[in-house]
């Protein structure tokens, strides 16, 4: 901060300015400077940067700027010593006229993080200007009949500079007729006037020329002058008198054009022509009062024929002279004060600056967005503004400084609930009525990877036909992610696992980017049946989120298996066929079981259900035997006689019910002997078939027991599985669309021995629309049931091996 030169005087306050700006501390409101006026380009202000509390490397990093509220090329800070100088020439007269404070008010701004600071520069007048009067000379007309101690006004001089640079003393060359009278005011400027001191006498000193000359108060001092010509009148030697020396009126700023201020009254004790007075503004009076005002010569009424606005101008002093018509004539003056009442007449302004946007949607609490700077050109309550936000945002004002606000977070944000807010932030002044202004703040939320991709349900239920060609769509998963961006960008994957002895990977794949489920390779219904797998969707955000959903991929069954022949006397597991050959006594009877044929078929379901029937013989004989349709016994259909062929070959054809039907052929031999030349051996079979036959109805105790336990576990299952497809949305892929179909189940014939493991239940790809029909557990038909009714007949060995079930139906 320079001063000039002021001896110890001067020493001490510049110590005193550099203690308190050393007492000041970063991070109070406001900084304050003082510059003189007039001062060179260069001239050094201040270290705004360190008494901010900032670091010169920082500067340029956080983008350090300085903003000026009207011209803003007179200071400049040097970035890289962070002193602020004088950039360009200040006048402070030009900046703000004759007002007693003359500050410049700058905005530091910095970024990373956003930062507000005041800084006030005070501009210090120095004495420039010179006392000026408006004329080079005056000329005052003074009859000679004037008394003594009569005074005659005289215009003063003008400073343009303030204070004690404006504080004028007058002086007045010796004169042995008049003095110098000065009338001084608090609210008013000087009156000068022409002291009447010694008589005038026309004849002897017709004329008189006086100096007056004024001096300001600065250092150094300065001086104007004016010539006084004064010329001594005779006759006319009574002046005007008004009945008030200062007339003092208050009008409102809205006042009407038209508007009376006041009427003047005066008096002339002089008759006649002599006493007749007119008024008129003085020559004094400034173009803008005569703009504003006019003045009635008759009558003395000053009139508004303009608008005043109290933000401009607050007050007007008119000088008003009142003249005789004598000749020579006489005048006199008063000055009239009209002081300007304010109205709320002008609405706040706001200004936003330096925005932090977007905002991340995890910022903390106190986040600053934005900064917010309101002003009023009102004054008292009219000029005092206070600022509300929207409500129901998560945002809030925090008062920085006088007239300054910080936009800061209030609360949590949640860009998946609200993306943007539109913040509305209202001024309001303290008027009557109150005037606002508004200002919109747009706060963009930026999205931060808070969400883990979410699929529609936790598990998913496929179907799928064995057999399905290698690569092929069985399904899609998509998961939604509320993130955006590469947030939301979900790529799906397959979370490995063991299968047996092979890897999950080699039965199935994922798309990483349509979430599409591929078959590798063909599936085997016999090999697996459910097929369980995780698919793991995960988003691109930093760090990433993912989430699983399970699949059931059920294989469904086709008939890919023909029935197998079993040997004689081999159990449900064995294998292999061949011909069964079998003795038989010519003394049976009709629908005696002679011989079985036992299959089973490797597929389940309707696949797996067997039927069994004979061939016709050659030339359409009759056969003497029938084979039950379900059972596989071969049974005399009469009594054998001695017509009949000793040898028999019978060619029995087992189809299954699968589309389309898979055949086997066995063929049963049989020999006919009379009954004494029967084996002995056939006895001790016999003994021994009912031995096990005796032991397999135990086992089919135990069996029925666990099929009925299963049985029911199936329906409940098969229910409840219903019921989910019927509410849930159509998944999406199966190799094939299968065509609708009856599909029933029985345990009635072979079908029991056709891997029991198995319980199916059918359903088509796509949209839901299986028909599933339960029936309760049968036991085997009595022995009265005929083979024309639709059941096989029943022996000692049927009951041993036919168990009951459930029978299921599904249509599709």
């Amino acid at each position: 901060m320079l001063y000039p030169r002021r001896g110890l005087q001067g020493a001490r306050c510049l110590l005193l300015s550099l203690l308190l700006l050393a007492a000041w501390k970063p991070g109070s409101c406001q900084v304050h400077y003082s510059v003189p006026e007039e001062a060179k380009h260069g001239t050094f202000v201040g270290r705004i940067a360190q008494d901010l509390g900032l670091e010169l490397a920082e500067l340029v990093p956080r983008l350090f700027r300085v903003a000026s509220k009207g011209r803003g090329d007179l200071l400049e800070v040097n970035l890289q010593n962070g002193i602020l100088f004088v950039n360009s020439r200040i006048d402070r007269e030009e900046l703000c006229g004759r007002s007693a404070e003359c500050s410049l008010h700058l905005e530091v701004v910095v970024e990373r993080p956003p930062q507000v600071f005041h800084v006030e520069v005070e501009v210090k007048d120095i004495n420039d200007n010179p006392p000026v009067f408006r004329e080079r000379e005056q000329r005052l007309f003074i009859p000679e009949s004037r008394l003594l101690d009569s005074c005659f006004p005289v215009e003063g001089a003008e400073d343009a500079d303030i204070g004690s640079n404006a504080l004028l003393t007058y002086t007045l060359s010796p004169s042995d007729y008049f003095s110098l009278d000065i009338q001084a005011n608090d609210e008013l400027s000087k009156s000068l006037s022409l002291k009447l001191r010694k008589s005038l006498d026309r004849e002897e000193t017709p004329e008189l020329l006086l100096l007056l000359t004024a001096t300001d108060g600065g250092k150094p001092e300065l001086e104007g002058t004016v010539q006084l010509l004064i010329t001594v009148l005779d006759v006319n030697d009574n002046a005007p008198l008004f009945a008030q020396a200062v007339y003092r009126v208050h009008l409102l700023e809205t006042a009407a054009d038209g508007t009376l201020v006041t009427t003047l009254n005066a008096s002339d004790a002089d008759e006649a022509v002599n006493g007749e007075i007119v008024f008129l503004f003085g020559s004094d009076v400034p173009l803008n009062i005569r703009k504003n005002f006019k003045i009635d010569s008759g009558s003395g009424e000053i009139r508004l024929i303009g608008r005043l606005d109290y933000e401009e101008k607050k007050s007007y002093e008119i000088q008003v002279k009142a003249v005789d018509k004598g000749s020579p004539p006489m005048s006199n003056h008063c000055k009239v004060l009209v002081k300007v009442l304010d109205i709320n007449d002008n609405a706040p302004e706001l200004a936003v600056t330096s925005l932090s946007l977007p905002v991340r949607e995890d910022a903390p609490l106190g986040t600053v967005i934005a900064f917010i700077s309101v002003s009023d050109r009102d004054s008292s309550v009219n000029g005092q503004v206070t600022c509300t936000l929207t409500p129901h945002v998560p945002f809030k004002l925090v008062s920085t400084f006088k007239n300054y606000y910080s936009l800061v977070l209030d609360s949590d944000l949640d860009r998946e609930s609200v993306a943007n807010y539109a913040v509305v932030v209202t001024a309001r002044d303290g008027g009557s009525p109150p005037l606002s202004a508004t200002a919109s703040v747009s706060v963009e939320v930026a999205d931060v990877n808070d969400n883990a991709p979410t699929f529609a349900q936790p598990e998913y239920t496929v179907f799928v036909k064995e057999n399905n060609p290698p690569g092929c769509h069985i399904f899609t998963v998509s998961a939604r992610d509320l993130d955006a961006q590469e947030n939301a960008l979900v790529s799906y994957s397959l979370v490995e696992r063991r299968v047996g002895e092979r890897a999950l990977s080699s039965y199935v794949s994922v798309h990483a980017e349509s979430g599409k489920v591929f078959a590798l390779q063909p599936l085997d219904h016999e090999e697996l049946e459910l097929l369980q797998l995780q698919v793991s969707a995960r988003d691109a955000g930093v760090p990433p989120l993912d989430s699983n959903v399970t699949l059931q991929v059920f294989v469904l069954d086709e008939n890919d298996n023909a029935p197998a022949l079993l040997p004689p006397g081999a159990g449900i597991g064995g294998g292999g066929g061949g011909a069964v050959s079998q003795l038989v006594s010519r003394s049976v009877g009709a629908g005696h079981v002679v011989a079985k044929v036992r299959a089973v078929d490797a597929d389940s379901g309707y696949n797996a259900w067997l039927s069994y029937e004979l061939q016709a013989a050659a030339g359409g004989a009759r056969s003497p035997f029938r084979v039950g349709l379900y059972t596989g016994e071969i049974s005399t259909t009469r009594v054998l006689d001695e017509a009949d062929e000793p040898r028999q070959r019978l060619l029995v054809l087992v189809k299954d019910h699968g589309e389309p039907a898979q055949v086997a052929t066995a063929t049963v031999l049989l020999s006919l002997v009379d009954s004494g030349l029967a084996p002995k051996t056939s006895s001790r079979a016999s003994s021994r078939a009912t031995s096990s036959e005796t032991t397999l109805v135990e086992v089919n105790v135990y069996l029925i027991v666990a099929i009925c336990a299963v049985s029911s576990l199936l329906v409940l299952t098969l229910l409840l599985y219903t019921a989910l497809r019927c509410s849930a949305p159509p998944s999406e892929g199966a190799c094939a669309q299968g065509k609708r179909v009856l599909v029933c189940s029985s345990a009635v014939g072979s079908w029991s021995y056709s891997q029991q493991r198995r319980q199916r239940v059918c359903s088509g790809e796509g949209p839901p629309k299986t028909d599933l029909m339960a029936f309760s557990p049968s036991l085997p038909p009595g022995p009265n049931m005929s083979e024309g009714n639709g059941h096989p007949e029943t022996n000692s060995e049927l009951s041993g091996n036919v168990s009951p079930t459930f029978k299921f139906c599904c249509l599709r």
